[in-house]
């Protein structure tokens, strides 16, 4: 099987005779020779009348059609720090189809000194790894992001989710690189626009000018830079763009508290939605049904042609650990083993080659290497994928849900009913537990019942295969293994690294067989004992001997379809009723992601995900 899409394919770091940054594969330079960001401030701010279009206002969007080094991106961030009447968030969406390393982009960025070196060692830190897709950054605090589309530009201007304000028109030149000034490419643009919308840029070429004009801009030619005559401006014609509007903070409802709700809570809380939580787990502690979830492993899915579940994993386990980052305790980057059968080795390597991901990413681990990176030498290989990681739910469910504008209430929701456009959540005899414009259903398999009682008369024909199963993991005495696991061991089950002297294994499959099957038993750990004694090639006696106790356990319950996907997305035109659920085994994957969707559509902020994962994982 082949990947859909080509490999990315990064920049290599190159100087021109003059020591400025250039492409050998365009055979151009990344900015004019005199000088990036005097460039990025005539060409790009001034072009566009920034700061002073963006005074007063909420929110701010910015695209820029070639991230190359980040000057450009580093003068607006200094501009918009240092403005008067700033917007208090300032979203950068960029296209890269040649990102460098940060190895690379930090050489490029060195010269920098006080205020924009500082900028420029940030970005280094932040940027991540160089996988296809969309990448979120956060600056201050949150109110500078910087979504970075890593690819094709005519891929993946189709699949950009955004309302922009200004467009910063910035590929090599359009005979070497024609796709990054098509007439395509400009209607993409114009489909993202806000009302009023400008671009700039210092390619003022009469086919350039003549498409954005085609495309729906009016175009006009100013004193250029660098020795350049003129340069190029454009403003949206009138009547194209969608309605500028300001972000949503409204407050919301969330029901359910497991990973679903609290990725959701913690995401909208973070852009100053007011959050209550209601789930009668509560009632057990501030984990909810989390309590006593020791520890569980993070690993990105990963499919021989990259399929949507691989790509929504990667996005997902991004995301998680850039919200995640500040939490103390709650999440261990150890990298996983994925282990394969003689018979896949073959398919899997050819794969790894032709998905080109960075070996930090996903690897061929052979058998002859399984001790090195685990600490338990196997009779065959695996893939190697240096994201897995050790979380801890208990700890990350309560560290989310304590985040300020969140409030938590041992409550069961036994409908939702809408009232002069305002949710109610009540319990099944009709007392009122919530009010809000907005609620998320994040309830697992109760999810569907609650979704038909709140709009009877729609369809969901995509929840009606959601299927509920019962899981336990079971705890183990490292002191009784005797053997050092460095690393997250996968596959028919799972085996974590130790958690103060006790490592976790895993775990069970029941399907919903009445209430005991979400509880854990001596049996259930008997049989994480069997399974993780095979995934490790070692007697089951021995591993049976290390159980931890009859009561040293963790059980819960899943929510699955048969795609294997989560249900994540509005399901009425308003967006004031949202799903979050079907997250079966991948919860951990799936909780930030959705709440991003969610954060970012109510805020008007680029989505960090590509249109066609959207629709993958709507609700219908």
């Amino acid at each position: 099987m082949k990947p859909h899409r080509q490999p990315l394919q990064p920049a290599s770091l190159a100087f021109d005779e003059q020591g400025v940054p250039a492409s050998t594969r365009y055979g151009d330079v990344y900015h004019a020779r005199a000088g990036a960001i005097e460039q990025a401030r005539h060409v790009f701010l001034q072009g566009n009348r920034l700061p002073e279009r963006w005074s007063g206002r909420e929110a701010f969007t910015v695209c820029e059609t070639g991230f190359g080094i980040g000057n450009t991106f580093l003068a607006l961030w200094q501009a918009w720090r240092g403005s008067l009447g700033q917007p208090r968030r300032l979203h950068v969406l960029s296209f890269e189809a040649h990102p460098f390393s940060a190895e690379d982009l930090a050489v490029a960025l060195a010269g920098h000194t006080g205020e924009l070196r500082k900028m420029a060692n940030a970005l280094v830190r932040a940027w991540p790894p160089l996988l296809p897709g969309m990448h979120r950054l956060e600056f201050e605090g949150g109110r500078l992001t910087l979504t970075l589309a890593f690819g094709q530009v005519e891929y993946l201007a189709r699949q950009v989710e955004a309302s922009v304000d200004a467009f910063f028109l910035d590929g090599f030149a359009p005979r070497l690189n024609p796709a990054m000034w098509s007439r395509q490419l400009f209607g993409q643009l114009v489909r993202i626009s806000n009302a009023g919308a400008t671009a700039a840029s210092w390619c003022c070429a009469g086919q350039v000018r003549r498409d954005l004009a085609a495309a729906g801009f009016l175009v006009s030619r100013e004193p250029g830079f660098g020795g350049k005559r003129q340069m190029l401006c454009a403003t949206l014609r009138p009547g194209l763009g969608r309605a500028v509007s300001a972000p949503s903070r409204d407050p919301v409802i969330v029901v359910g508290g497991g990973l679903a709700g609290a990725g959701m809570a913690h995401s909208l809380a973070l852009r100053g939605h007011a959050v209550t939580v209601l789930d009668p787990a509560f009632a057990r502690g501030p984990a909810g049904g989390h309590e006593g979830h020791r520890c569980a492993a993070m690993t990105p899915a990963l499919s021989r042609d990259d399929n949507p579940m691989s790509r929504l994993s990667r996005a997902g386990i991004l995301l998680g650990r850039l919200r995640w980052q500040g939490l103390p305790g709650v999440h261990e980057t150890c990298g996983s083993l994925v282990r394969m059968t003689a018979a896949e080795a073959a398919a899997w390597q050819a794969a790894l080659e032709a998905l080109g991901f960075p070996p930090h990413w996903a690897r061929w681990c052979p058998a002859n290497q399984t001790e090195t990176h685990t600490g338990w030498p196997l009779s065959e290989g695996g893939v190697w994928l240096g994201a897995g990681a050790l979380v801890r739910p208990a700890r990350l469910v309560t560290a989310l849900l304590a985040q300020d504008d969140i409030t938590v209430r041992a409550q069961q929701v036994g409908q939702l009913i809408k009232v002069k456009g305002s949710w109610w959540a009540l319990t099944s005899d009709g007392v009122v537990l919530a009010e809000a414009p907005r609620v998320v259903i994040a309830a697992a398999a109760d999810a569907p019942a609650l979704l038909r009682a709140a709009v009877p008369d729609a369809d969901f024909p995509k929840l009606a295969s959601i299927q509920r199963m019962g899981g336990q993991v079971a705890h183990f005495h490292g002191s009784k293994i005797k053997r050092s696991t460095r690393a997250i061991v996968a596959g028919a089950g799972y085996w974590l690294p130790q958690d103060n002297g006790v490592h976790v294994g895993g775990s069970t499959y029941v399907l919903e067989a009445g209430p005991d099957a979400g509880k854990a038993s001596v049996a259930g750990s008997r049989e994480v004992a069997e399974k993780v004694a095979r995934l490790l090639e070692i007697g089951p006696q021995r591993m049976l001997s290390a159980l931890a106790g009859p009561n040293d356990a963790w059980a819960g319950w899943r929510a699955a379809l048969s795609d294997h996907l989560p249900v994540i997305g509005p399901v009425d035109a308003r967006q004031s009723l949202w799903l979050a659920c079907a997250y079966g085994s991948r919860g951990l994957s799936w909780m930030t992601l959705a709440g991003e969707i969610m954060a970012a559509r109510l805020g008007t902020e680029p989505q960090p995900l590509e249109r066609e994962l959207l629709n993958a994982v709507r609700p219908r």
